[in-house]
């Protein structure tokens, strides 16, 4: 399978993307090979496409240009591969809402699209919606790992997301390609403990060192553990909100396709790993509007919902159906 052939499936079989509908491609400068499959194989299968170009953004969640915003209104099917992420903008929340279906590629690579275009999504659909029944008959998650992680929070009446599981076929559905995580936001302020990424962390990329993060109230008050700690330590600050700082999303990857490869959009998919994000999270239930959203990658993580065993050292103990 080469790049455009992967491109084509995607828009066939995640995206559904028929003859007469609008197909939008937002890209910048760093996707340029991709924008271009996408078009190539958007021309064999519709009339009507599009691409809208956009200075790379300095942060996940970050808003684009107004005239790519008002491009997006104008969609049925967006693509927007780019090198910081779109999900959680106002920009996407109010195209959804318009009835756009859309992807979500930041940081994507061509070998990734080729690699995980292969991805059995049905299967991925019904191990991410075991998952979230889980999460959302919950009312509390602790967190513990060999690596230093003890960390606990309420998700009472919070509900789990990502059940479309990669297949985006309804208006106002959307997500990540590659795709297979259920999500939700945690109770703000009800997090206490430590958790220790060792994995990848958003805006830095593969660790070398595990970060360490303190959370209290909700909220980080440390983050240690060499260089590139300071690096996303430093990229938080210039957000200059505290909110930057807050729990925001916990998730757990179910994409047995997916591996660590210092992208987010990759590896919080990860089967085996979790990951907590922090910033904004009032577009999945949660009630932090800020410009910034990060996530870091937790491999072999034992998990408890409600005092019950979840996850143990990275595998799913409670139902076996899921692995």
């Amino acid at each position: 399978m080469n790049l455009i052939q992967a491109c084509d499936r995607i828009l066939k079989n995640n995206m559904c993307l028929s003859k007469n509908e609008r197909l939008l491609i937002i890209k910048d400068h760093t996707k340029l090979e991709i924008a271009n499959a996408f078009q190539t194989a958007g021309d064999k299968i519709c009339e009507n496409v599009s691409v809208g170009d956009i200075p790379p953004l300095e942060f996940n969640g970050m808003e684009p240009p107004e005239n790519a915003s008002e491009a997006m209104l104008d969609a049925d099917v967006i693509m927007v591969g780019t090198s910081s992420s779109l999900s959680w903008t106002n920009a996407r929340e109010n195209a959804t809402k318009n009835g756009a279906r859309l992807a979500s590629m930041s940081r994507v690579t061509e070998e990734m699209l080729i690699r995980t275009a292969q991805t059995n999504y049905t299967e991925v659909r019904i191990r991410v919606n075991l998952i979230a029944d889980f999460i959302d008959r919950s009312s509390q998650v602790r967190i513990i790992s060999d690596a230093g992680t003890n960390i606990v929070f309420s998700i009472e009446d919070r509900k789990a997301h990502g059940r479309s599981g990669g297949v985006y076929d309804a208006p106002g559905k959307w997500g990540n390609i590659p795709c297979g995580e259920a999500f939700m936001a945690p109770v703000e302020r009800t997090a206490d403990g430590i958790y220790v990424v060792n994995g990848s962390q958003a805006g830095v990329g593969l660790l070398d060192k595990p970060i360490r993060i303190s959370v209290r109230d909700g909220f980080a008050t440390n983050i240690g553990g060499g260089k590139k700690a300071d690096e996303f330590r430093g990229m938080l600050e210039r957000v200059g909100d505290k909110n930057a700082f807050a729990i925001a999303e916990f998730g757990i990857g179910a994409n047995d396709k997916a591996i660590l490869s210092g992208v987010t959009l990759e590896d919080e998919k990860v089967f085996g790993t979790c990951h907590i994000a922090l910033g904004r999270n009032d577009l999945f239930g949660g009630n932090i509007n800020v410009g910034v959203h990060v996530d870091g990658v937790l491999r072999a993580p034992t998990i408890y919902f409600d005092d019950e065993l979840f996850m143990e050292k990275g595998k799913i103990v409670i139902d076996k159906r899921i692995n």
